[in-house]
C-alpha cells in the first residue's frame, strides 16, 4: 500500500523554525537599521551633547569648563526668562483655546458632502502649504504701517484712525498680529486632522440617536465629542508643543518686542546661544523646556491609555 502525504499537512523539521525567525529577525533588523542610525545621529546624539552641555560653562569660543549646577540654578534669577515663560504659557492658552475652536469649526462645516464643500475644504487648507517663515513674512508685510494694505483698508472703511503698529506698537497689538498668523497658518491643518476623525464615526451610530430622539447638542456632547476624544488628543498636543516652542512668529514679526513683552522661551535659548554666546546656559534651558513638553505628552499618552 502505497502512503500519500499531501505537502500542506507535512510538519518541517524542528530545527528549521528556529532558524527562520532568527532569518526574519535578522531581516527585520536590517530593515530598521537606517531609521535606527538616523534617529541615533540626529537625535539621541544630539540630545546627550545638549545634556552635557548644560552641566559646563561653554562659551562658543574656547574651552568649556564644568560649572554644574550653575546653570540650572541660575535660571531663578533670570527676570528676563521669567517674563518669557509668563509670556509663552500665556500665549499658549490664547492660541490653543481660539486655533481649536476655529479648527473644530470648520471640521463641523465641512463635515458633510455637498456643493462646494470641495472647494471650501481646499481653501481653509492651503494657508497650511505655506511655509511658517514665509508666512511670517507676509503678514509683515501686510501689517506693515508703510506699505501694507491693511492699515489703508481700515482707514478707506472709517475703522481706523491715525498711526498704527500693528507689530510693535503695543504688547497687545503685537501677540494679536503673532495669534491671527497661527491662526491662519494652522486652521486648516488642524481642521484636516479634525474631518477625519469625524469622518471615521460611522454614521449609524448618528441614525440611532436621531430615531432615539436626541438633538443636535446631545448628539454632539454624547457621541461626537467622546468618540473623538483620541483625535482631539493628538490635536490638543500638537496645538500645546507647537505653542510651547515658538519661535518664526515672533522672531519675524516682532523681535521679541515692544521691551521684550513678545519674547517667547525659544528666543531666550537663541540669545543665550547666539548673543550672548553661552551655549551651556542656553543647553540647560533647552533640557527644562524638553521635560516640560516630555512630562506633558506622557499625561497625553496616559489619557489615551486608559481611554482604551
Amino acid at each position: 500500500m502505497t502512503l500519500l502525504v499531501d505537502e500542506r499537512t507535512a510538519v518541517s523539521p524542528p530545527a528549521a523554525r528556529p532558524r527562520t525567525r532568527r532569518t526574519r529577525r535578522w531581516v527585520g533588523a536590517l530593515y530598521a537599521a537606517p531609521t535606527a542610525f538616523m534617529v541615533g545621529m540626529f537625535f539621541l546624539v544630539p540630545l546627550g551633547l545638549v545634556a552635557y552641555m548644560s552641566l559646563h560653562h561653554w562659551p562658543l569660543l574656547g574651552a568649556p569648563e564644568l560649572n554644574a549646577p550653575e546653570n540650572y540654578a541660575g535660571m531663578a534669577d533670570d527676570e528676563l526668562l521669567a517674563t518669557a515663560a509668563w509670556f509663552t504659557l500665556k500665549y499658549t492658552v490664547v492660541v490653543t483655546v481660539l486655533l481649536f475652536g476655529l479648527s473644530f469649526g470648520l471640521a463641523l462645516l465641512v463635515q458633510h458632502p455637498g456643493r462646494g464643500v470641495g472647494l471650501l475644504r481646499t481653501a481653509y487648507f492651503i494657508p497650511a502649504a505655506v511655509g511658517f517663515a514665509s508666512a511670517s513674512l507676509l503678514f509683515l508685510g501686510l501689517l506693515s504701517d508703510e506699505i501694507g494694505p491693511v492699515n489703508r483698508i481700515l482707514e478707506s472703511l472709517g475703522l481706523l484712525h491715525g498711526y498704527v503698529s500693528w507689530t510693535s506698537g503695543s504688547p497687545g497689538s503685537a501677540l494679536g498680529s503673532a495669534v491671527g498668523l497661527v491662526l491662519w497658518r494652522f486652521a486648516g491643518f488642524n481642521m484636516l486632522i479634525l474631518l477625519t476623525g469625524l469622518q471615521a464615526i460611522p454614521v449609524e451610530v448618528y441614525e440611532a440617536a436621531r430615531l432615539d430622539g436626541a438633538s443636535r447638542w446631545a448628539t454632539f456632547r454624547r457621541i461626537t465629542v467622546p468618540l473623538m476624544r483620541p483625535t482631539l488628543a493628538l490635536v490638543l498636543t500638537l496645538m500645546v508643543t507647537g505653542s510651547l516652542l515658538a519661535f518664526d512668529q515672533f522672531w519675524i514679526l516682532t523681535r521679541g518686542g515692544p521691551d521684550n513683552s513678545t519674547t517667547s522661551l525659544v528666543m531666550i535659548i537663541y540669545r543665550k546661544a547666539f548673543i550672548e554666546l553661552d551655549l551651556g546656559s542656553a543647553a540647560a534651558i533647552s533640557v527644562v523646556l524638553l521635560v516640560v513638553l516630555v512630562l506633558f505628552n506622557v499625561v497625553q499618552l496616559g489619557m489615551l491609555r486608559r481611554k482604551g
